[in-house]
């Protein structure tokens, strides 16, 4: 993912970084409408490469986990339906991407919000997910 994807607090889908300025941020939504609007520092916005999702060793970056999704689904759509699946479905179909997920700390709704995301990226073309992932490793490796 070459530009930079949100997700905001209390506002559904995900959005694009568009441009910054002192007083806010302007974002696109990623879906039809491309609709942009400013985002400001009261709102609570987070980068998916600032997510990761608990295991029982070490939390996986969210990314390396839609790289897994990715993989699974062949490029596709989720082939799970997030909103009619029971919790025993969602479990099942998220311990074939991530088998050593934490099962007390990961919700029902934190897998849902997972594949509707990766909907959204796959839906918008955004697929790139494993050049993120290279770029963090690389960057954390400088630093450390």
């Amino acid at each position: 993912m070459k530009q930079t994807i949100l997700s905001i607090s209390g506002k559904p889908g995900l959005y694009k970084l568009v441009s910054r300025s002192k007083m806010n941020l302007i974002v696109e939504m990623i879906d039809e409408s491309k609709k942009r609007l400013p985002v400001f520092a009261t709102d609570r916005v987070t980068s998916l490469n600032d997510i990761a999702m608990y295991t029982d060793s070490e939390d996986v970056p969210l990314m390396k986990i839609l790289t897994s999704m990715y993989k699974k689904e062949e490029g596709k759509e989720a082939s799970v339906n997030y909103k009619k699946s029971s919790s025993k479905e969602l479990k099942e179909y998220f311990a074939e991407i991530l088998p050593d997920f934490d099962r007390d700390r990961v919700h029902d709704s934190d897998i849902k919000k997972l594949i509707q995301w990766y909907n959204i990226l796959v839906k918008n073309g955004i697929t790139d997910f494993e050049d993120e992932v290279e770029a963090t490793e690389a960057e954390n490796e400088k630093e450390g």
